[in-house]
Order: structure tokens, then sequence, then C-alpha cells
């Protein structure tokens, strides 16, 4: 059991040392030590303060991205709306454009006809009128030597005659 129990002698020489030892330490190395370990706690600070920013603006970062490409698929679809406006007004336009011009080459046309029908009709006036003339100045002139020749003249002359 001595072993167990240690002498009154060498525990005041292990107190002596002891004080000693952590009288050495306070004087030359503690304040080394502390400050070293003050630098890293700050250091180590410093790193999570500038790890947290860093994350809070990947955070700002990605919020402005998301935004940055809703505003661009929402101006995507403006222009694509616009641009569908504009063809389908394009297309009415068109549509429109050529409704009149067909409009109007039909009552080009139906005018043209018109006045072909009009020309011609003064044309078969004018050769009836000179037909007329021709067939009452031959009757005249058979008139004036016989009434039975005159009559069948008459009936030869309209024989020759087509009126279509």
């Amino acid at each position: 059991m001595e072993l167990l129990k240690p002498a009154v002698g060498l525990l005041f020489w292990m107190v002596v040392v002891f004080a000693v030892l952590v009288f050495l330490m306070k004087k030359f190395a503690w304040s080394g030590i502390i400050s070293a370990l003050k630098e890293r706690e700050g250091e180590i600070e410093s790193a999570l303060k500038m790890a947290e920013e860093t994350r809070a603006e990947m955070a700002k970062l990605k919020s402005d991205n998301e935004k940055l490409i809703a505003d661009a698929r929402k101006e995507r679809d403006q222009i694509i709306k616009e641009a569908k406006e504009v063809a389908d007004k394009m297309v009415a336009d068109a549509k429109e454009n050529a409704i009149v011009q067909g409009n109007k080459i039909m009552a080009d046309a139906r005018e043209a006809m018109a006045q072909e029908k009009t020309k011609m009709m003064s044309q078969i006036r004018k050769d009836v009128a000179t037909i007329s003339l021709e067939i009452a100045e031959k009757v005249l002139r058979k008139e004036l030597s016989d009434k039975s020749k005159q009559e069948s003249f008459v009936d030869e002359l309209l024989g020759d005659v087509k009126l279509n």
C-alpha cells in the first residue's frame, strides 16, 4: 500500500515544481499561447463570417438570376405575342388587300364588259341602219320601175340579209 500513498516530501517537491512550472509558463509562454489562440479564434470567426457573407451573396445572386430568367421569359413571351399579333395583322391585311384587289378586278371586268356591250350594240345599230338604208335605196330604185318587181325584190333582199 505504500505505493498508493506518496510520501510527504515527494508531494512537497511535486507542488513546488508544479508551481515553478506554472509561474514560468505564465511569465514567458502563457501570453503567447493566449494571443495565438485569440488570433486563431479571430481567423476562424472571420472565415465563418466570410462564408456566411458568401452564402448570403450566393443566395442573392441566385434570386437575381431567377428574377432575370423570369424577366427574360416574360420578355420572350411578350415578343412572341407581339410577333404573332403582327403576323396575324399582316395576314388579315393581305386578305383584305386581296379582297379589295379582287373586287376591283371584277368591277373593272364588269365595266369593260358593259363598255364592250355598249360598243357592240352601237355597232349593231349602225350596221342595221346601214343595211336598212341600202334596202330602202334598192327598194326605191325598184319601186320606180315596177310594183310587182319591187315586192319580189324586197323578198329577195330579206332572204339575203342574215341577222345574228
